[in-house]
């Protein structure tokens, strides 16, 4: 029996998220205090007392769900279940940068500040208004990739993130992404939604993050992961520090390739994946990949227990 923790991407935020694991470890703790030392703000305080349009800015989701995940993760610890328990570590998009902390990869510092400068860097890369992102259901990979061929009309129009055999996020320029909401409709999509995000990520027009990620990444150290990375862009184990770090810039203009890595996952075994941190949508992308892989969301004390208990069992 082999298990993964996986570590959720932006959209996963609530206010509130981590307090109760704040309050019953003091380990969990100590995380949103060195997220709050290293960024120089009162993060935390937005997450647990703030207004969700405030926490949903690019530049705090990121950095905050990533120390919700990491909390978890030190609760977890608490309750006697290292880092190792796992035979791999996986994350959505940002939370590929929670996934590396937790395996030693990163300092808990370096990556706050990486993720909110990610955050500001994403942010800018394209005018607000001008970019967008659409949830295509019920259409394949191939499907998806075939309608936002005929959208671009010379701009950029791409599969961004490859969630589960049923949904497939594009990104790109607004008036595209627009267009291929209707070619999809049209194409047999049960629903093309468009997002409500602030930035067209995971697309060519992010060019400008990936340059940015760039730079500060030379700036940090990365180590081997003590868990092999199971990467977005790759789909498939990794544990070079080098390679890592050339996947995380790609990442930014890259595809989240979610379906493949879970499915990855499960023909090396998995058969236990924890969501560590806020919300459940991982667990979902995985029952509709793989039924056979068993879930578990560990984002509460409570949530924390009832997985230490099963996993120390």
């Amino acid at each position: 029996m082999s298990r993964a923790f996986v570590f959720p991407g932006q959209g996963a935020q609530t206010i509130g998220m981590g307090r109760d694991l704040a309050e019953a470890y003091p380990e969990a703790r100590a995380v949103f205090d060195e997220v709050d030392d290293a960024l120089g703000d009162r993060l935390s305080a937005l997450i647990w007392e703030g207004e969700i349009e405030d926490l949903t800015l690019t530049r705090n989701a990121q950095p905050a769900l990533m120390a919700t995940s990491l909390a978890a993760m030190a609760a977890l610890k608490a309750e006697g279940v290292e880092i190792g328990a796992a035979s791999y570590v996986a994350g959505h998009s940002l939370g590929e940068y929670s996934a590396l902390c937790a395996a030693g990869s990163l300092s808990l510092a370096d990556t706050a500040r990486l993720l909110r400068l990610r955050g500001e860097a994403m942010q800018a890369a394209v005018p607000a208004g001008e970019g967008a992102m659409a949830a295509i259901l019920g259409l394949d990979l191939a499907a998806v990739e075939a309608v936002a061929a005929e959208a671009a009309q010379g701009e950029v129009c791409e599969a961004a993130n490859d969630n589960d055999p049923a949904q497939v996020v594009i990104s790109g320029a607004k008036a595209a992404v627009e267009r291929a909401c209707e070619i999809a409709k049209s194409s047999g999509a049960k629903r093309a939604l468009l997002l409500p995000v602030s930035a067209p990520f995971h697309c060519a027009l992010m060019q400008p993050a990936a340059d940015a990620m760039a730079e500060a990444l030379d700036r940090v150290d990365l180590e081997a992961p003590i868990v092999p990375l199971v990467g977005n862009v790759i789909a498939r184990a990794e544990s070079s520090a080098a390679l890592i770090q050339t996947h995380l810039v790609e990442q930014v203009t890259g595809r989240v390739r979610w379906r493949e890595s879970v499915a990855w996952m499960a023909s090396e075994g998995v058969t236990e994946i924890y969501e560590i941190g806020a919300g459940k949508a991982l667990s979902g992308m995985v029952k509709r990949i793989d039924r056979a892989i068993a879930t578990a969301s560990v984002g509460t004390a409570e949530e924390v227990q009832k997985a230490a208990s099963a996993i120390n069992a």
